[in-house]
């Protein structure tokens, strides 16, 4: 990418402003040995993680998102946790539209705020979501909702309902305990499952195609926080592979376990991971 699209591209997409991190609950991965009949299932959104203080919609990293007065105008004066979202496999159009600096961004219209908890709530997840039911139902706003949550009978009814979500393009399924208190950590109270696993990798090279992709991106070089370094060649549309990611910038990739040398295997570019 030249310099001066590169420039551009930061300039523009740049967060607006900087707020304290919000003080978010983190998932761990899926395992099976859990009682299944004690979990609230909702399927993970491939959106951006928000966080609203009653005032603002603040990124992971604590950026404040420059979203329209007229969008938050009626959310409730309480914390919430939830996703900004479009729709399955809009992750891209999501993500360019909150980075925009304009002040009344129509594309916002576009966008719903889904929220799964109340991080400051005092009770525990059964009881949030019935609170969370009534403050979207009693609420005015267009683009405040509530992602659904349902319980499941056992580990087979799970794997159905992945299959399931996965099948019309979902990205997985998110677990939580229904006793469990909102923890601002990493948690075991909450989970995540998918089909494949996902990792971020710093991009360390562009490497020419050929064939069908000649004289464009044929595959990333990419070295992994553990210093693993290895190639990704799949994933991408034409147009990322007319502008690929650029070299030193932080990619999201998918795969399926790991050889004996532990590398990634059958690694596949999902999205350019940007500070948020």
């Amino acid at each position: 990418m030249p310099a001066i699209l590169t420039l551009f591209f930061i300039l523009l997409f740049s967060p607006l402003t900087q707020s304290a991190t919000p003080p978010i609950q983190l998932a761990t991965l899926y395992h099976q040995d859990i009682d299944i009949k004690a979990y609230w299932v909702s399927e993970k959104l491939d959106g951006v993680r928000a966080y609203w203080d009653g005032k603002n919609l603040i990124s992971r990293q604590g950026n404040i998102f420059n979203a329209p007065r007229w969008f938050i105008k009626d959310f409730p004066a309480i914390p919430l946790d939830g996703e900004l979202w479009i729709k399955r496999n809009q992750f891209a159009q999501v993500s360019g539209i909150v980075r925009q600096h304009k002040d009344d961004n129509k594309a916002w219209q576009k966008i719903l705020f889904m929220i799964f908890d109340l991080p400051s709530s005092k009770v525990n997840f059964s009881e949030r979501i019935t609170s969370m039911r009534k403050i979207v139902k009693n609420n005015p706003s267009p683009y405040l909702k509530m992602i659904q949550q349902q319980q499941l009978n056992s580990n087979s009814e799970l794997q159905l309902l992945l299959d399931k979500v996965i099948n019309k393009g979902g990205e997985g399924l998110m677990l939580h305990l229904g006793t469990a208190y909102y923890q601002t950590k990493r948690s075991n109270n909450l989970m995540k499952l998918k089909k494949y696993q996902d990792a971020e990798a710093i991009v360390l090279k562009h490497l020419p195609g050929k064939g069908r992709n000649s004289g464009r991106l044929g595959a990333l070089l990419v070295k992994t926080e553990a210093g693993i370094i290895f190639k990704i060649g799949s994933g991408f549309s034409d147009s990322e592979r007319e502008n690929p990611p650029p070299i030193g910038s932080r990619i999201t990739y998918q795969y399926i376990g790991k050889t004996v040398n532990n590398v990634p295997r059958f690694a596949s570019f999902m999205r350019i991971r940007e500070s948020m």
